[in-house]
């Protein structure tokens, strides 16, 4: 689900910034820093507003200056039990992995339905029902998030599609 989250980070400048343009370098490091990485189990999308810059701190022994920037952010995270859609990354014999957004999902053999068998026939592995299901790498699924696990700059989850309107 996608949220406006109020966000605050510190940031360091070297002197060689230190100008009538240091406020735009700031700018400009929020965004290259921050725009597109997970922090835990969420997303930082795009920064929408820098409400605050503070006055610069020296920091002691190097020269460099310490900001505390505070700033709006559009951010995604998904929850348990949510629906998202999503792209077959890779099959294998044990269920397959989708990338939906930031995060990577495993959709193991449990939580396939039972008409989809895997199948290595073909130039892909699939999990096929033999009629017109067909889940292969560069498929689209829709599926249910049932975990989510996130580290450092990453996320992980575990989905299902063992459910009506799922696959």
């Amino acid at each position: 689900m996608f949220f406006i989250a109020h966000r605050e980070r510190e940031l360091t400048m070297h002197p060689s910034f230190f100008d009538s343009a240091a406020t735009e370098k700031i700018k400009e490091q929020l965004h290259s820093d921050l725009e597109g990485t997970i922090e835990g189990t969420l997303m930082i999308i795009q920064i929408i507003e820098i409400d605050e810059i503070s006055e610069p701190m020296l920091v002691p022994g190097t020269g460099m200056a310490k900001y505390n920037v505070s700033y709006r952010a559009l951010v995604w995270r998904p929850f348990r039990g949510e629906v998202v859609d999503g792209m077959v990354t890779n099959v294998v014999n044990n269920g397959f992995f989708v990338d939906v957004g930031g995060m990577n999902v495993f959709v193991s053999k449990a939580m396939i339905p039972n008409q989809l068998k895997y199948t290595v026939e073909g130039s892909t592995p699939s999990f096929t029902d033999n009629s017109e299901q067909m889940i292969e790498k560069g498929s689209q699924v829709r599926l249910r998030i049932k975990g989510i696990r996130g580290e450092i700059g990453a996320m992980f989850a575990i989905g299902s599609i063992r459910e009506d309107y799922l696959g």
